[in-house]
């Protein structure tokens, strides 16, 4: 924002894009402490005086003599480089705007925490709970607490409204937001193959734990292209956003080089795990769709209206289950990242002046909402890990049946069962 050429008693101040005639006439007593000498010179948008002041950072706005603090006004000048140029021009946010987004972020920490720990803790200590499928569900809360990593990170940035630990800081802060995202992304990709694999083909199509186990490893080496290359330079690079208490991927720097960076990770992390979710769940509604008419068919031709009407109730109840399942876990995965890839594909290939420093910080806030609901969604929904709870932590108030379908195969096996004498 300034370059400062400091002398024994004064410093050359250049501020960019304020005219010269905001600074009044000379010896004007609207600026506290700062004395103006005889001279103003006008160039181009830049506008040059000498003050006896060599932090003189604060801006007067024209013909007010309030002082305006512009991003990044309390960086020092050998880590403004860290700054894209496009947020050097929008003044700072108030200090409640800092509180506030504080306060939202230590509530989604917490609510991350219980519920993504609650998850974890349960499936991985209840035996009932081990099995392929579930390891995909634990996998997705350990991407959702890694995103919870962010957040202490987050709220010492916005009490010291500025990024704490400059280049290091923003490093790690991104390098947990890029794992954590495309972790998630890619992880709701194999429950989807997982989901239609277990209930297009109940009897071959279950996962045993050695292959869930190489899909688990596949979604954290499909994190590491993303996350390695732009943290040490290689290929983009990590800088912060908004209100420079974030950082993300460079999306802003108006070359050919960023522009594709952003086209790769857009495909790599959202657009091909979206065709995924979207192909897999199609199939599985067809199967589900399929398999109804299926049992109406033959309910008819067996004459049995009862039978007809009890199969229609169930598998209709079913295809409602699983329909809501998965369109919630559908839209809460465009819910998080469909902004965040709105915004990255703008700052690469549209019109940057619309991305102001509050419209920026929405993506990230979506993204960690969604991590709270994850542990909800797909585990709460599951009637084994409700009993798990309402066995573990009856304060929860958690009142589940016991498992249907375990009862009706215990069933279905005694009735089979010939009698001992039935051949006496």
């Amino acid at each position: 924002r300034f370059a400062h050429e400091t002398g024994p008693n004064c410093s050359l101040v250049v501020a960019r894009a304020v005219p010269w005639t905001h600074f009044g006439t000379p010896c004007d007593r609207s600026l506290p402490c700062v004395d103006i000498h005889p001279y103003t010179v006008q160039h181009s948008q830049y506008a040059m005086f000498l003050v006896n002041e060599t932090d003189a950072v604060l801006l007067p706005a024209a013909r007010t003599g309030e002082m305006v603090k512009l991003l990044g006004w309390n960086l020092p000048p050998e880590q403004m480089h860290l700054v894209h140029e496009h947020w050097k021009d929008f003044p700072a946010p108030p200090y409640f705007m800092h509180l506030l987004l504080a306060l939202i972020y230590f509530v989604l920490m917490n609510l991350s925490l219980i519920g993504n720990g609650i998850v974890v803790w349960i499936f991985t200590t209840s035996k009932s709970l081990r099995n392929g499928s579930n390891m995909f569900i634990v996998n997705l809360a350990i991407f959702d607490l890694l995103m919870m990593c962010e957040m202490p990170m987050f709220l010492v940035n916005a009490f010291s409204e500025r990024l704490v630990g400059y280049e290091t800081g923003c490093a790690i802060y991104a390098a947990l937001g890029s794992v954590s995202g495309i972790g998630g992304a890619i992880s709701n990709a194999v429950i989807a193959y997982d989901r239609y694999r277990t209930i297009s083909n109940p009897l071959e199509g279950r996962m045993n734990r050695v292959q869930a186990s190489l899909f688990v490893l596949l979604t954290w080496l499909w994190t590491l292209p993303f996350t390695v290359l732009p943290m040490f330079n290689i290929w983009g690079r990590y800088i912060p956003e908004g209100y420079l208490t974030t950082c993300s991927f460079d999306y802003l720097t108006d070359d050919s080089d960023t522009r594709v960076f952003v086209g790769c990770i857009f495909a790599w992390a959202y657009a091909i795990p979206m065709v995924f979710i979207c192909y897999f769940y199609t199939r599985l509604f067809g199967h589900v769709r399929q398999h109804e008419n299926m049992l109406k068919n033959q309910a008819r031709k067996m004459n049995i209206e009862s039978l007809a009407a009890n199969r229609n109730v169930n598998a209709e109840a079913a295809e409602i289950r699983i329909a809501k399942a998965a369109f919630t876990i559908f839209f809460l995965f465009v819910c998080a990242w469909t902004p965040y890839a709105f915004v990255a594909m703008i700052g690469a290939f549209g019109d940057k002046t619309i991305l102001t420093p509050f419209f920026t910080m929405i993506p990230a806030m979506c993204c960690k909402i969604v991590s709270c609901l994850d542990p909800w969604v797909y585990a709460i929904s599951h009637p084994r890990y409700r009993q798990e709870l309402e066995k573990r932590l009856p304060w929860l108030g958690i009142k589940e049946a016991p498992d249907n379908v375990s009862t009706t195969e215990s069933k279905q096996t005694v009735v089979s069962e010939p009698p001992a004498n039935a051949e006496t």
